[in-house]
């Protein structure tokens, strides 16, 4: 089993260049390409994903990872998806997916769309995906009531919903990524194993972090309450076989340039455990 991480937050203290490069020296075999920033319109000057050259840019990152020895195994668009603002981002996360060397875009549905309301924006983007060779992957979503104070339903929330959305598209090139925080805050409505099994073969891509089963945290695994050994025995019993890849993106606050390393190689020493445990399952 391989292991990768979300790039993000380690980029916020050492630029996206070098936050590759410290995933391959922490010992990662991977990265998740995070381009949140493309949202960022008001800092485009300084944002060479939103410059004529973001495929240049693009490329050399998955280059800086070859030369490394990891490489892009996936890629997560800018959010909310379908907001007018956002929506013309995600045929370039996309491409340049492909141009990092990645073969999966996770791209969030609508929270309050149904599976065919959703369903249309993901139709117009798959041809754009399948000219480049990358397959979206829809993710599970929360809201959150506040007059009850926990997570409520959301498109994909469910293994139905997720599977209504996944029959709503119908095309190989449209599959899951199961964020394991989020399923594991729906309290009775769902759980990360249920996920997993409902999903099955679908099941394509992962977000993986821990949290105390309540809110959305992004912690490193092993660090709160989220019953790891059941869900990478769920995954084996599926036989899943993409990556591990941490979206633990909270850690790394604690973190700067200095010492960024170490934070690093926190977080692969947790997902190398991880990746041991289903071997060993």
């Amino acid at each position: 089993m391989k292991i990768s991480t979300e790039i993000d937050s380690i980029a916020k203290l050492t630029g996206k260049e070098r936050a590759v490069e410290l995933a391959a020296k922490a010992g990662f075999d991977a990265w998740d390409f995070s381009m949140f920033s493309m949202k960022d319109t008001e800092t485009s000057a300084a944002n060479p994903l939103l410059s004529a050259e973001y495929l240049a840019y693009a490329r050399r990152l998955g280059q800086i990872g070859r030369e490394e020895g990891i490489c892009c195994n996936q890629s997560h668009a800018p959010f909310p998806s379908f907001d007018k603002k956002v929506r013309p981002y995600l045929e370039r996360a996309i491409e340049c997916t492909a141009e990092a060397g990645g073969s999966i875009c996770v791209i969030h549905p609508d929270n309050n769309r149904s599976p065919e309301e959703n369903a249309e924006e993901f139709l117009k983007l798959l041809p754009h995906a399948k000219a480049c060779g990358v397959r979206i992957a829809i993710e599970n979503m929360w809201n959150w009531d506040a007059q009850k104070d926990r997570a409520c339903f959301a498109a994909c929330a469910t293994p139905d919903s997720f599977n209504a959305h996944l029959d709503a598209v119908n095309d190989d090139f449209f599959v899951a990524c199961l964020d394991l925080g989020h399923a594991e805050m729906m309290g009775d409505m769902t759980s990360a194993v249920e996920m997993i099994r409902k999903l099955g073969s679908r099941l394509k891509a992962l977000h993986i972090h821990d949290n105390d089963r309540h809110h959305d945290s992004h912690q490193i695994p092993f660090s709160m309450k989220i019953d790891f050994e059941g869900i990478v025995r769920a995954l084996k019993e599926i036989g899943y076989d993409g990556y591990f890849t941490l979206e633990a993106d909270q850690l790394m606050s604690s973190y700067r340039e200095e010492n960024a390393l170490e934070g690093v190689r926190q977080l692969a020493r947790s997902a190398r455990r991880l990746a041991d445990l289903f071997e060993r399952v």
